[in-house]
């Protein structure tokens, strides 16, 4: 059983080193524990310092493409290098390593596809009072969009198995979070969350550089998130919105007109023509955006079958390797 470490990293040369010094070297149930590094683009010597500290594996990109960017990338890499068990984790030293431990229990004794490390948010100093009050919104529409029972949505402490991990698209470019925890619940995959510990913050937030960014980023990824995962639940709640304010104006000024006075009211006639028409076109485009998602899912599948045949063929091509390997050494 292998078990790789996998972290995304954007200039993270001066915590990078914390951070490893207390990832664990042994677990039980694990016989291979590996670490890999997504070097996002870092400008400050963050993939030296990992080859230095004698990371296993380092992703790099030329540019800085983002957090969902990397999160993939470092998935194919962990999957093409045999892992079993993949956890990613964060580079400033966030979360408490030696958890890692209780986020690969639940998937070492089957009871798990997918376990989020659930933060004690209510006790983070690090965060304000609004940014709490965020955390727990985010994390309650989530739920309801996957239903599931995940208190945290935006912790990036989690862990996978192999299976899950193959099963897994991120289209939205800010975070792979919240997708990939409503996808999940969307696919019935077998997830479930652990509490875990979190350490003084030692740098500012990459993710976070300001409240109305990240409000106004966490709305369109959410409301992304419903689109793709529930679009006719979105959309037909937006036109039963619109067709029945366009009835009430309409209401209105049959009111107006059976007691004489509809001359003076027509713009209400107009708008309500125009509503009730916005809100059945909105319905309709609700049901072709279902048929889209059925089709998605179709496609899910059948790139699932195709990773499973590309990543296992190289896990077994792998797993040759190392026995040719210790054939030669006896």
């Amino acid at each position: 059983m292998k078990l790789i470490i996998q972290i995304p990293c954007y200039n993270e040369a001066e915590t990078l080193e914390t951070a490893l010094n207390a990832l664990p070297r042994q677990i039980d149930g694990i016989d291979t524990i590996e670490y890999l590094i997504i070097d996002d683009g870092s400008i400050d010597g963050t993939a030296e310092t990992a080859r230095k500290w004698g990371v296993d594996y380092v992703v790099h990109f030329r540019t800085n493409r983002g957090l969902a960017k990397g999160f993939m990338a470092g998935l194919d890499a962990c999957l093409r290098n045999g892992a079993d068990i993949i956890v990613n984790t964060d580079a400033d030293n966030q979360y408490e390593g030696a958890d890692i431990e209780k986020l690969v229990r639940p998937i070492l004794e089957g009871k798990s596809d997918i376990v989020i490390g659930a933060r004690p948010i209510d006790e983070m100093e690090d965060f304000s009072p609004l940014k709490k009050k965020l955390q727990h919104f985010g994390s309650f529409i989530v739920r309801k969009a996957s239903r599931t029972s995940i208190p945290d949505a935006p912790s990036g402490f989690r862990a996978y198995s192999r299976e899950a991990a193959m099963r897994l698209n991120v289209t939205n470019e800010y975070t792979y979070t919240l997708e990939t925890i409503v996808q999940a619940g969307r696919t019935k995959m077998a997830m479930d969350w652990v509490p875990v510990r979190t350490n003084k913050e030692i740098r500012p937030s990459r993710l976070m550089k300001s409240m109305a960014g990240y409000i106004k980023k966490s709305v369109f990824t959410i409301g992304h998130v419903f689109m793709m995962y529930k679009p006719l639940h979105f959309f037909v709640t937006i036109g039963s919105i619109l067709f029945l304010c366009g009835m009430a104006v309409g209401i209105r000024f049959l009111v107006f007109y059976f007691h004489g006075a509809g001359s003076g009211h027509v713009q209400s006639l107009i708008l309500s023509a125009v509503l009730l028409l916005l809100g059945f076109e909105t319905v309709i485009v609700g049901l072709l955006a279902d048929v889209i998602a059925s089709n998605r899912k179709i496609l899910e599948d059948v790139q699932y079958h195709v990773r499973r045949m590309d990543y296992d063929g190289v896990k077994l091509s792998h797993t040759e390797s190392e026995c040719e390997k210790k054939r030669g050494e006896s």
